[in-house]
């Protein structure tokens, strides 16, 4: 019997994940290409033979998503399974009819046939868009979980953008392991913070291995999502955060719905400085679709490093870049900050951007008058640093999760903004867990 062919659509994240669940020694089916997007530079290499299996010997070749119509002519492929995340519903339906138009049909797998089973308890955190708090409520749920005596262990969703046979198992304890698997600034944002807090994290390709080892050495499995994307883990207590600055996206984008729908407790963080009714609009629209949910209120109130008056000056804002691009956010903590410090101005970069990030804000127009922590190669890395200190302004305000100064070296007074994740009344997290460990 033949073998049914597929194209798994993604971004270097579940499409590799849902490969190797479901198709990797899989004889009824055969995998002809991957596509890419969202993610710079991850089409046009190949998912490698050492983890692709015996029915790929040569490994399975990667493609820019724009190429689909014409890879499902070439490769005779029936079925394209979309396996990325953050896309809105019309987004994801005009691709299901590229798909169909092209005489292929259009699939998205479920839960049953991609998450893993743990033998440690498993603690999840999701998020109805990119840029909701989840590293934060991450970080907090890990220090209540320490305080009970518990050994913790994170998980991240993956970000493969290297070699990938090299990062099929990557385990970060300690700094000097972000320069060894040779991290990209979005990487270094997700690990740094872990291992600050001191505790360990891992990440990479092989999601069975990874969750292997780090059950070895953890009472309680922590898994620390990616985008919107739901757990490749089961999970025993899911918890989702929403923003209210984005109000109805979380019934709007894929998988944001199915994140809602299955979890325990949904977060609505960044409470205080939203609108009461879009507070209010994401409460309603969480309990029309889980009134089971329990609903617990936040913020993610700033405190700033450096010793830098902004009062009246002309600032230049480094936001995270996945935030600002595909999240659809028009602001951060910067900006946030910036304004509380008395910026007279922030400065537009786009005049002065360069190389790569001139590319980023060709792409996504409406980024606006701030500078997207593009890095995920030297190349952006060095194109960062170049438009920074190219940007005619009095100060830069770092609004990254991690000190931007000591990747790029910055040639203007700077000041860095942290945030961490603050329940506001009751319920909280501390009585969730306490449920949870009881």
């Amino acid at each position: 019997m033949s073998r049914r062919k597929v194209i798994i659509l993604g971004a270097a994240g579940r499409d590799f994940h849902n490969f190797n669940c479901v198709y990797r020694d899989n004889s009824g089916y055969e995998v002809v290409a991957f596509t890419a997007t969202q993610i710079p530079d991850i089409d046009g290499r190949r998912y490698p033979a050492a983890l692709a299996g015996s029915l790929y010997p040569e490994g399975i070749p990667i493609h820019d998503e724009s190429d689909l119509p014409a890879l499902i002519a070439e490769t005779g492929a029936e079925l394209c399974v979309m396996a990325y995340s953050d896309r809105s519903y019309q987004q994801v339906m005009s691709l299901g009819s590229i798909v169909n138009a092209a005489g292929a049909d259009f699939a998205m797998l479920g839960e049953r046939l991609t998450q893993l089973k743990s033998s440690k308890p498993v603690i999840s955190v999701g998020a109805v868009r990119t840029g909701c708090g989840k590293s934060q409520t991450s970080r907090r749920i890990c220090q209540i979980l320490r305080k009970a005596g518990k050994k913790v262990v994170a998980v991240r969703h993956p970000m493969p953008y290297g070699d990938l046979a090299a990062q099929k198992v990557q385990r970060f304890a300690e700094l000097a392991d972000l320069a060894k698997h040779k991290c990209t600034i979005e990487e270094m944002e997700e690990y740094e913070p872990h291992i600050e807090a001191g505790g360990v994290i891992y990440a990479g390709v092989d999601y069975e291995a990874i969750l292997r080892q780090a059950e070895a050495e953890a009472d309680i499995v922590l898994w620390d999502g990616g985008n919107n994307d739901t757990p490749f883990f089961r999970s025993d207590l899911h918890i989702v955060v929403a923003d209210p600055h984005r109000p109805g996206h979380e019934l709007g984008y894929f998988p944001s719905e199915t994140n809602l729908r299955i979890a325990d407790a949904v977060i609505i963080n960044k409470v205080v400085e939203a609108e009461f009714e879009n507070i209010e609009q994401v409460r309603e629209n969480v309990r029309s679709v889980n009134p089971r949910a329990v609903i617990i209120d936040a913020a993610s109130p700033l405190t700033v490093e450096g010793d830098v008056d902004l009062r009246g000056k002309r600032v230049l804002v480094v936001e995270d870049g996945p935030t600002l691009t595909h999240g659809d956010m028009t602001y951060g903590a910067g900006v946030v900050a910036a304004m509380r410090m008395g910026a007279g101005e922030l400065v537009d970069p786009r005049p002065w951007a360069t190389g790569r990030l001139a590319e980023t804000f060709a792409a996504y127009p409406d980024i606006g008058t701030l500078l997207p922590a593009m890095g995920y190669g030297a190349e952006q890395v060095a194109d960062l640093e170049r438009t920074i200190n190219a940007v005619d302004c009095d100060a830069v305000v770092i609004g990254t999760p991690i000190d931007l100064s000591r990747i790029v070296k910055i040639k203007k007074p700077t000041v860095r903004v942290r945030y961490e994740l603050q329940e506001i009344g009751q319920p909280n997290l501390e009585q969730l867990l306490a449920r949870f460990l009881g």
